[in-house]
């Protein structure tokens, strides 16, 4: 499979503008693409989201297209050659996704290599086989968890670490993704913000600012740092719970 994936935990880190982190790699990913087609379903705003995404990449002399401003969504997936998926709340993205029947020919044309892939925070959620490790609020209600399945195993974007000073007796991000493993065999990615994966055919890495944290069931999470070959995690089968 020739996939081309770029997925960010985040899309600003602080003190910096709308993906300036990850500037000199979003423009090596893009290549010669000046013409970016962008979900913006995370978000309510969908023309105000687009004319963000639009301002940030406008300097590299981009064009930005919101898949919502045509008469159909899946024709602007079929003309794309590169989808920008935003972030916001995931499970609004992914039902808007479901409503416009995208799942499948999003999947299609990622895997054929026909469409590269941008992710960040939702987006990125968007490209594991399942909604099951974000962090957002079920606001809306989708028709099952099931997402692209670009990757075999799950992100978790905008991972924290537990804070030893703190007195809120609340449960971590880590005891949340252990308790996703007690029930699913998937390993799980903890990206902290400011960190990216790229997806290159067979080849996979974690790059940016930041380390990341590596969740398998039955085994202690591992620190993951930037420049590190993930490709293996590719080759393991993943397997959920799966409704009676």
């Amino acid at each position: 499979m020739s996939m081309n994936l770029f997925l960010l935990s985040n899309s600003t880190v602080s003190g910096m503008r709308y993906l300036e982190h990850a500037w000199p790699a979003l423009k090596a990913f893009l290549g010669d693409e000046r013409i970016v087609h962008f979900v913006p379903y995370a978000l309510a705003n969908y023309d105000g989201y687009t004319a963000r995404v639009q301002e940030a990449l406008a300097p590299l002399g981009i064009t930005v297209r919101g898949v919502h401003m045509s008469g159909s969504p899946q024709q602007a997936v079929v003309e794309a050659r590169v989808l920008y998926v935003g972030g916001g709340n995931s499970f609004r993205l992914l039902k808007a996704l479901q409503q416009h029947d995208l799942l499948d020919i999003v999947q299609q044309r990622v895997r054929a290599g026909k469409l590269r892939y941008l992710g960040a925070s939702a987006g990125s959620n968007m490209a594991c086989p399942s909604l099951r490790t974000t962090n957002d609020m079920p606001i809306v209600q989708p028709r099952s968890f099931e997402a692209f399945g670009l990757l075999p195993f799950q992100i978790n974007p905008h991972y924290l670490d537990p804070d030893p000073t703190s007195t809120h007796m609340v449960e971590t991000r880590a005891q949340r993704i252990e308790e996703f493993l007690e029930e699913n065999d998937v390993p799980v990615l903890g990206m902290r913000e400011g960190s990216w994966l790229r997806r290159d055919g067979p080849e996979l890495h974690l790059e940016g600012l930041a380390r990341a944290r590596l969740f398998t069931r039955y085994a202690d999470p591992e620190e993951i740092v930037p420049g590190t070959d993930l490709s293996w995690l590719l080759q393991i089968p993943a397997h959920f719970d799966r409704p009676a």
